[in-house]
């Protein structure tokens, strides 16, 4: 193992512990695919929920320790691979191989598994004790990063890479902020997004197999297509309301998620989202088909990220929640509507005040207003549907926005970055011995 002044690392592993349904998986599969397919390492993927993984990687076994899924050796992470260490106290010579007293004895095993080069903890989950063991037993220490969540606050800029290091261990872990300027780590692009989307908006053949894919004939002209993917929200009856109402046909597209109750109960179906309830007309492997005036929507099964990805493309508002599909909406070029995921001390607000106060700068006010009124209303579960007709009103801007936002972000390259500053970390290295 060996990372020099003059190359990136070979190897990766990314540990991902599932938390908030497919956002922190998202994010590290994501990520980890990347990093194999377009910069060539061998990357490792940890796991502790294989389930949550299969729902992106349809093909991915969930009865399998090991796997390689896309290009990826995929593992479950589960306590016997690292078992934990035993106590060793008082610190001494043989017990740690560092300076302090944690560690382990040296005829302690190490697990089997050798450290990569990189080595990312996604969202501060916690490593094994045995793995940050068997990190600091190497000759050439990995680099370890904690990627962080995406946020558009300013002291993001002044907590990127920072170090922080081990309290007993020769190992310095560094904080790797995702974000919107030069002074953070950029964002997840797949290097080919921007041609594909191009293309794809570009071309009716493409879209209609799309659309025909999905089970169902591409929209008539004048219909506003719109992607429905969200947390609990008791805001979306009033949306529904007001969709139906209007005088332009809108087809509102659900994948599979937290909101599909709701959305059932609002057309007077109680079902649960785990055993979908056929409506009478329904053909096999149909999720639901509901229509109230104006108003048509449709159930999708819950779609791998790819796909996903030109969902976002083919409807004219996307309504996303957390932060991956956040980002890819972003990628769409499309106008949106961003729910963030709620925490107890109400400190999302900031990030989402801080986001808009970025993404609609150069805005006119009343576009700005509207963004925000509905933006707020959405997220406060308050009036939606008040804020609903601005918004529309103001989609020709808000488009214009969106498709100029999503090139001044595409420079910055998260993966890119992620891998400099690995190299960076080496060469720093290479001084210091």
């Amino acid at each position: 193992m060996k990372i020099d002044k003059f190359s990136r690392p070979a190897s990766c592993d990314i540990f991902c512990n599932v938390v908030d349904n497919y956002g922190d998986i998202g994010v590290s599969w994501r990520l980890a695919r990347i990093l194999a397919k377009e910069h060539g390492l061998r990357v490792r993927l940890w796991v502790d929920d294989l389930h949550s993984f299969a729902m992106l990687c349809p093909e991915a076994d969930v009865t399998r320790e090991a796997q390689h899924c896309r290009g990826v050796e995929v593992r479950r992470w589960i306590a016997d691979a690292f078992p934990p260490l035993p106590a060793c106290r008082p610190p001494s010579p043989a017990c740690g191989r560092g300076d302090g007293g944690e560690g382990v004895k040296g005829d302690e095993k190490l697990p089997d598994v050798i450290p990569a080069e990189l080595v990312i903890e996604a969202f501060a989950c916690k490593l094994p004790e045995r793995y940050v063991a068997a990190m600091a037993a190497q000759r050439h220490k990995p680099v370890w990063l904690n990627l962080e969540y995406l946020s558009a606050e300013s002291w993001v800029e002044d907590c990127h890479q920072l170090p922080s290091p081990h309290p007993n261990l020769p190992l310095t872990r560094h904080f790797f902020f995702p974000g919107f300027t030069r002074k953070t780590g950029g964002l997840l692009l797949e290097r080919d997004l921007m041609v594909r989307r191009d293309k794809f908006q570009n071309d009716a053949g493409l879209q209609r197999t799309f659309w025909q894919g999905m089970g169902m004939e591409m929209p008539r002209s004048g219909t506003l297509k719109v992607s429905l993917f969200a947390y609990e929200n008791a805001a979306v009856g009033g949306l529904l309301d007001v969709w139906a109402q209007g005088g332009d046909p809108v087809l509102c597209l659900v994948p599979e998620g937290r909101i599909l109750p709701q959305v059932r109960q609002y057309f007077g179906e109680v079902a649960s989202i785990d055993s979908p309830r056929p409506l009478a007309g329904e053909g096999p492997g149909e999720r639901g088909n509901y229509s109230r005036g104006n108003l048509t929507v449709r159930v999708l099964p819950f779609v791998e990220q790819d796909r996903y990805d030109e969902l976002l493309w083919a409807c004219d508002v996307n309504f996303v929640r957390g932060e991956d599909s956040c980002v890819r909406a972003q990628w769409a070029g499309k106008p949106f509507i961003w729910q963030i995921y709620p925490q107890h001390d109400a400190v999302h607000w900031d990030k989402l005040q801080a986001f808009l106060g970025l993404y609609g700068a150069s805005l006119g006010a009343e576009s700005s207003r509207a963004m925000q009124g509905l933006w707020k209303e959405w997220n406060d579960e308050g009036k939606a549907w008040q804020a609903w007709p601005a918004f529309v009103a103001a989609r020709g801007e808000l488009g214009r926005r969106a498709q100029a936002w999503a090139r001044e972000l595409a420079w910055n390259d998260q993966a890119l970055n992620l891998l400099d500053f690995s190299r960076k970390i080496g060469r720093m290295r290479a001084f210091e011995n």
